[in-house]
């Protein structure tokens, strides 16, 4: 009876227990095997094919540092890691499929997945790495001819000129300056400039030099050439392509992001500076600023660099204390020599600065009011020279401090940088004609326009500033603000210092 009991509870389980059920509870052990072994070579191709995407993204950005770079070690490098690259991702591409170009180029969409197990995502990142490796072997021949007759860079011969270059003067190759030391003595190694930077110009005579007859040597200017820059930027494109296909847990790095990055870090604000001033930088004619220490604008020695990529200058431009006029426009060109501010002088310019102690920006105008009367006399009250050799003997009192008579005190161009104080500046910058700066014989036509030719353009400016922050490397973070614009300077005898 117990028998006949069991064998009716059986039917009835059969019956009205669902089939799905049934078939998730027994699965063959061959299918699970086959499941587990799928997800495996999927984890496995994802893997591989992330780190040769990675790979050839962080080669791609050194090529293109190489081509603009004047060391040809560079180039050998690249080189070389060109070839280890091309070939591994050849390696890849065929164990996952035997003919990479079979499957990447099919007649039609029926078939497109000729006795491949890759999914559809997978074929989109498998076809894009083999047109990106495709077009990065592209370039070997061209990276072949660059390193070409003793490893010369025989990169571009039309180049943009530069400021003060001609198109007749000659472009410095890369193979008379790869060892231009090779038998000689070392030369020692520095890693500061050991002299002041821009030191003042002299105008009007001729000066003399350091070494009789020397002549400072030209930096090369190498310009990448346009194909390989073209075959690098689709190469990328089609990285992109395959980037988006990859799972989303699958994260990619941009070495020019970073590298972005990192200069910003070395030579920018941090992003949250402004937001702290936001409510001072909403007034006018103020501003923030890093000032950097000199040899941050100054070419490192005993170095090669091309001179036609931007320098930091250019990348960091200082600010703007007013509006361009014919192309000068007065700068707050703040830089760090040892411990104290200064700011970067060129031809004719000079200044003055003295700190006034912890006294808000927010709290001084036009006539400095709350700065002690003696200061306040002379920064308001002094006037420049109007002829150009005073200017220059003028210049070099406030760089030296020496036969300074003003008010029985020494006020110098510099002074020694404390955080939280106020600066006060009285800056006065000028543009001379070219043909005073060059000291070259006019023309006949230029003769006809010397009246133009003698306008100048200045300015004369007091602002102060105040620095609010100080990092590792010795650069500040200051607030500025102008206070008062003066009627321009003029120089009244430039016509004596013309060559006819």
């Amino acid at each position: 009876m117990r028998h006949i009991f069991f064998s009716f509870l059986l039917l009835f389980w059969l019956i009205f227990v669902p089939r799905n059920t049934l078939a998730a509870e027994y699965k063959p052990e061959s299918a699970q095997s086959l499941d587990s072994g799928l997800l495996s070579a999927s984890k496995s191709f994802y893997k591989s094919a992330s780190l040769l995407v990675q790979q050839q993204i962080n080669l791609i950005a050194r090529i293109e540092q190489a081509l603009s770079q004047p060391d040809a070690n560079r180039m050998r490098a690249v080189r070389g890691q060109l070839t280890i690259q091309v070939k591994a991702t050849e390696g890849f591409l065929k164990y996952q499929y035997n003919s990479p170009k079979a499957l990447c180029t099919p007649t039609d969409s029926s078939t497109r997945l000729p006795n491949s197990q890759l999914t559809v995502e997978q074929i989109q990142i498998y076809c894009s790495l083999y047109a990106s490796n495709s077009k990065l072997s592209n370039l070997a021949p061209l990276l072949d001819r660059l390193l070409s007759r003793r490893g010369e860079l025989a990169l571009v011969r039309e180049l943009p000129l530069v400021s003060g270059e001609r198109q007749s003067d000659p472009v410095l190759s890369i193979a008379l300056t790869q060892y231009p030391n090779l038998g000689k003595p070392a030369i020692p190694f520095s890693t500061s400039e050991p002299i002041p930077p821009s030191p003042p110009q002299i105008i009007g005579r001729t000066a003399k030099t350091a070494i009789a007859n020397y002549v400072t040597p030209r930096q090369p200017a190498i310009a990448a050439p346009a194909e390989a820059l073209t075959t690098l930027e689709t190469a990328l494109q089609l990285l992109a392509t395959a980037q988006a296909a990859f799972p989303p847990d699958i994260k990619f790095n941009d070495p020019r992001e970073t590298l972005t990055k990192l200069d910003r870090f070395a030579y920018d604000l941090d992003p949250q500076e402004p937001q702290i001033y936001a409510k001072f930088l909403t007034s006018p004619n103020t501003g923030i600023f890093r000032v950097l220490p000199h040899t941050a604008y100054n070419r490192p020695l005993n170095t090669l660099q091309n001179r036609l990529q931007p320098s930091v200058s250019d990348r960091y431009p200082f600010p703007s204390l007013g509006e361009a006029k014919g192309g000068f426009t007065p700068s707050l060109a703040l830089v760090m020599v040892g411990d104290n501010f200064q700011l970067k002088q060129q031809g004719l310019d000079y200044n003055f600065m003295v700190n006034v102690g912890d006294i808000p920006l927010e709290k001084l105008d036009a006539k400095l009011q709350v700065i002690s009367p003696q200061t306040r006399d002379f920064f308001l009250n002094y006037q420049p020279p109007k002829q150009l050799e005073a200017l220059e003997v003028e210049q070099r009192r406030f760089v030296t401090g020496k036969n300074q008579q003003f008010n029985h005190q020494v006020i110098l161009a510099a002074a020694k940088s404390e955080l939280n104080r106020t600066y006060l500046v009285r800056s006065l910058q000028f543009q001379l004609p070219e043909m005073i700066v060059s000291g070259q014989p006019l023309t006949p036509t230029q003769r006809r326009h010397l009246d133009q030719l003698q306008q100048i353009h200045s300015s004369d400016i007091i602002f102060a500033f105040r620095p609010v922050r100080r990092r590792s490397d010795g650069s500040y973070t200051v607030l500025w603000r102008i206070l008062n614009q003066l009627p321009a300077p003029q120089i009244e005898d430039l016509e004596n210092y013309v060559k006819y």
